[in-house]
């Protein structure tokens, strides 16, 4: 399985944070190969990944990752972004949610914050732990932030000791620059 250098940064992040995690309630959205997920479990966390429940290929992925680290008793729930379903309905609040390059389609950007919406109303303490990869200076997360009336702050990677050399930056043509940013609500919205 392939891991991409977004969610290592996310693993990394996590990793720095390792002390703060034990008991805390973790959902990983877009969890892929799992790797932010696992290691909070690992870590002590109460941890649900999650994908789409459009594509059961998906959870399966997540389901073989907790099987290869021995963690068959993580739950994997199908989510898909911007739809209300039984199973985020279900979902018990948060205290961080993890997206390693969700960010990805601009077209997607809304439907994701409008479910990150719905679990920040569940527990408006929940912070949104995400890495993505910058693919182009016209996409931007501003404006919806502001509509969904949430804040964001980009993490400088070295606070955390990421190697931005070998971690986040890609090997591939073009520029591949991995960002680490928390979201939360406004603080007027608490």
């Amino acid at each position: 399985m392939y891991v991409w250098p977004c969610a290592v940064v996310l693993a990394q992040y996590l990793w720095f944070h390792r002390r703060s995690l034990p008991g805390k309630a973790i959902l990983e959205i877009g969890a892929g190969v799992s790797l932010p997920g696992i290691l909070a479990a690992k870590c002590g966390a109460e941890v649900i990944l999650s994908d789409s429940s459009e594509l059961p290929h998906c959870l399966e992925v997540c389901r073989q990752s907790c099987q290869m680290n021995n963690l068959p008793q993580l739950q994997v729930v199908g989510l898909t972004w911007g739809h209300v379903s039984w199973d985020l309905l279900a979902l018990p609040p948060q205290d961080i949610i993890l997206a390693s390059d969700v960010f990805f389609e601009p077209e997607d950007f809304e439907d994701i914050l409008t479910t990150i919406y719905f679990l920040m109303y569940k527990n408006p303490k929940v912070q949104l732990w995400s890495t993505y990869q910058v693919r182009s200076a016209d996409w931007s997360l501003e404006a919806l932030l502001y509509k969904w009336d949430m804040k964001c702050v980009h993490i400088p990677l070295e606070s955390f000791d990421a190697d931005k050399e070998d971690i986040a930056e890609s090997a591939l043509p073009g520029r591949h620059t991995v960002e680490m940013l928390v979201i939360s609500f406004a603080k007027d919205s608490l």
